[in-house]
């Protein structure tokens, strides 16, 4: 036996599958307990259709997918195979779809899965029950399929008792045991089991499973229609188990998949039907199994009157069984991965479907064993990534119910979130009102997006409309505040962004252990550095400010930063890390003028000399306190102005009765992204994530290779000197044709890339767009073209920064 003590809780698809890939990495003292019957114990997996479709917006899901269609592929129980790779098709019936479609054969091409667009005739071939008078086109995926998921639990649990995992099935959890904030083991009706390592894959029961530990998991079992028809004629015959694709009709909330002569029929059209994971019948109580709820039939009539018009051939059937089966949502849709920040060694594998079961066996097998996952960019589906206000009740509920409604809905990269909202507002908030902001939702954050007050500064300039998926969301108002910026001076409400304080004796020396850039510097210091992981990907950029000799400010990029930092607090207690985002607030002051503004409100000096850039100071700018960094996002002369909360309002007045009569202006995110864009400033967690090293991401700059040690440094040595890909500045000429980051690139018919971020810039008057390139073709002067819907937008590999290469404006 080897590796720590590990009992996973549940012995559905997703803990049948990290005891398979855990035991193969060598770890063999695992059990796996669960409270029903192996292999089909009751829970979601024996229940699921089994439908797997790759195509998703995110590029991690999408590989998880992809991973447990390959390992499915390959695994039988005496030869009964546990995946039918018949295919998938997406089917569109209204033209909105049809671009839809078009942008999702955009993602499965970034993200390397082969599909293809169908014309009407060609569905109908693929899949005859379709009526031809209904379709217009087709997304095809010939590597989608049918999982078996209980042949599959039952295949990977016999791979892993043969390497010595124990699985125990009837033994209900009662407890976790702790000690010290550490897990000790796993209390069940049976018996205790000793454990270093406790994982909850739980599934709709994992709320419960982790609240034993005081963990708050933002998780809905919710349930979901599933339904089959009785023999279809026009299936008679049929002996095996599927031979069509299995069949999205997403404009109308259905999915289809055959079994023999019937068919499945999946609904997300009705009403949410939550339930909490208290509420869920024992395996002895459940007439058929816990995770299977009495199904509703008026909730299904639209359904099959749907899909009697979609597969004419179902109106010589009818529908004779049905369940509503309880399924694990989340408020973003994405899983919960990672280790519990209060109990270490307590786990969750959670909200995770047969769709990417596999893939995530593998993810946390790898962080387990390693102590990070190297064939998966995870930051998305840790399930630290949430502020305290996500893990509320209501606002899980409500969003968990949402997320389930708009589950095939045509989502905008930018489309507003529903309710609750507005969760957090700004001390600017009033003011941000009574100029108009249109805003959009950041972490919880209300943040402008333009100023309806700024209309008229679009009179007079030539701001062209983007094409018409990109103008949504969108205002030439943006253009105009992105060009006064440059002009004169703009105000940006920068409080979103999260920053924590790190303090005490060992400050110094725990920042310079996690930083890839020397940071104990003299006080009054600002570095831009990077986090990397024991890989040397990065985990995040930052700034580092020092504030006094044991006082640091860090502007991170949310709650797995301040995550990070707490999990490597030093245990006697000399350093302390806190967020401090909610007390406090920040504005960006920018623009040639900014020292205009605010010279005249101080007695600081705020010269060239007297606050260089990337320095900080504290000074009053009026009657407030401020900590003023010499920073500019946007490539700008100006500060990043922090003060607390409750003199926040008084600061933006101070400042915009400063600003007005040079020409101020209040401007929002539209214009913000566009000027960073200009100036290349990268976005962690869009241009660059955990998977990317910084040598390829263009951010070597920020390693210092001649300190001593940091986290990563010796992983990331050995990923210098093989540089294969890199982040790219394109610019494209036409100016209607604005990407929104997620398409693919493409080297003549060759799919080569991904964007990133992209934006139009209209100090430059191009579209922007960064994306990663193998590192052959970044050679500026490079053409290549970007996969938009269903054109292809001509772009060139260009020198970056597209604005001020000489920095002489934030310099001077």
């Amino acid at each position: 036996m080897a590796g720590p003590r590990v009992v996973i809780i549940g012995a559905g698809v997703v803990g049948a599958a990290l005891a398979d890939e855990i035991s193969a990495r060598g770890w063999t003292e695992v059990t796996v307990v669960d409270q029903g019957p192996l292999p089909a114990t009751g829970g979601s997996s024996s229940h699921a259709p089994g439908l797997v479709f790759q195509a998703n917006p995110s590029k991690t899901m999408t590989e998880l997918a992809r991973y447990t269609v390959e390992k499915f592929c390959s695994l039988d129980v005496d030869g009964q195979p546990c995946f039918l790779q018949v295919g998938g098709l997406e089917v569109a019936t209204t033209p909105e779809r049809v671009t839809e479609l078009h942008r999702r054969h955009g993602w499965l091409t970034a993200w390397g899965v082969e599909s293809r667009i169908l014309t009407a005739d060609e569905c109908v071939e693929k899949h005859p029950l379709v009526n031809r008078d209904r379709v217009l086109a087709g997304l095809h995926i010939p590597t989608d399929g049918l999982a078996k998921a209980v042949l599959a639990v039952e295949a990977q649990i016999r791979r892993a008792t043969e390497r010595g995992v124990t699985f125990l099935a009837r033994h209900e959890v009662l407890d976790v045991l702790q000690a010290d904030g550490e897990v000790t083991g796993v209390r069940t009706d049976q018996g205790d089991l000793a454990a270093d390592i406790v994982v909850c894959c739980a599934g709709i029961w994992g709320p419960r499973i982790a609240r034993m530990v005081g963990m708050n998991l933002p998780l809905t079992p919710l349930g979901h229609q599933l339904a089959w028809t009785g023999p279809v004629p026009a299936l008679a015959g049929q002996t095996q188990e599927a031979v069509r694709p299995i069949l999205r009709h997403q404009d109308a909330d259905l999915y289809y998949r055959d079994r023999h002569d019937t068919l499945g029929i999946g609904y997300y059209g009705h009403r949410p039907m939550p339930i909490t994971a208290d509420e869920i019948l024992s395996v002895d109580e459940a007439d058929t199994m816990p995770s299977v709820l009495k199904f509703t039939e008026d909730d299904f009539a639209d359904a099959w009157t749907e899909t009697q018009s979609l597969l004419p051939a179902t109106k010589d059937a009818k529908v004779e069984e049905g369940i509503n089966g309880l399924f694990s949502f989340t408020t973003d849709g994405l899983p919960l991965l990672g280790e519990s920040p209060d109990v270490k060694g307590f786990w969750v594998a959670e909200a995770v479907w047969v769709t990417h079961s596999a893939g995530v066996g593998r993810a946390v097998a790898e962080w387990l064993v390693d102590g990070h996952c190297s064939s998966f960019d995870l930051h998305e589906c840790d399930v630290n990534r949430f502020e305290p206000h996500q893990l509320s009740p209501e606002y899980v509920l409500a969003r968990d119910c949402q997320n389930f409604v708009e589950v095939y809905d045509i989502l905008h990269p930018l489309q507003p979130s529903g309710d609750p909202r507005p969760i957090r507002t700004t001390p600017f908030h009033a003011r941000q009102q009574e100029l108009g902001a249109f805003f959009l939702e950041a972490n919880g954050w209300e943040r402008p997006h333009w100023y309806e007050a700024n209309a008229p500064l679009v009179e007079g300039r030539s701001i062209v409309t983007p094409n018409d998926w990109a103008a949504r969301y969108w205002s030439p108002i943006v253009g105009a505040e992105a060009q006064t910026t440059r002009e004169t001076v703009a105000m940006y409400d920068m409080t979103a962004l999260k920053r924590l304080e790190v303090s005490g004796r060992g400050a110094a020396d725990f920042l310079e252990r996690l930083c890839t850039g020397k940071v104990a510097k003299s006080v009054g210091s600002v570095t831009y550095t990077l986090l990397l992981d024991h890989d040397g990907g990065i985990r995040s950029d930052i700034t580092v400010a020092r504030l006094a000799p044991d006082v640091f400010q860090v502007g991170a990029n949310g709650n797995l930063d301040l995550d990070w930092f707490t999990r490597h607090l030093p245990a006697d207690g000399t350093v302390q890390v806190r967020d401090i985002t909610p007390g406090t607030c920040c504005i960006g002051l920018w623009g040639p003028l900014a020292r205009d503004v605010l010279q005249p409100l101080t007695d600081e000096d705020f010269s060239a000399t007297g606050l260089k850039y990337f320095r900080a100071k504290r000074a009053h700018i009026g009657s407030v306190p401020v900590t003023a960094m010499r920073l500019s996002y946007v490539g700008e002369l100006g500060w990043e102005l922090y003060t607390t909360a409750d003199l926040g309002q008084k600061l933006w007045d101070t400042l915009w009765r400063a600003a007005r009569p040079l020409g101020g202006i209040a401007a929002g995110r539209g214009a913000f992204n566009s000027l960073r864009l200009e100036k290349g400033y990268r976005s962690f967690g869009t241009d660059m994530t955990y998977e990317h090293d910084p040598y390829e991401a263009g951010v070597g700059f920020a390693v210092k290779a001649d300190k001593e040690d940091f986290v990563g440094k010796a992983a990331l040595e050995r990923r210098a000197a093989d540089v294969r890909r890199k982040l790219t500045c394109l610019t494209i000429e036409d100016p209607r044709a604005v990407v929104m980051g997620k398409e693919p690139v493409y080297d003549g018919q060759r799919a080569v890339g991904h964007v990133t971020s992209a934006a139009f810039g209209y100090t430059i008057g191009k579209g922007i767009a960064y994306a990663w390139l193998p590192a052959e073709l970044t050679a500026p002067g490079t053409t290549v073209h970007i996969g938009y819907f269903d054109q292809r937008v001509e772009a060139v590999v260009a020198e970056e920064p597209l604005f001020d290469p000489a920095m002489s404006r934030l310099r001077g």
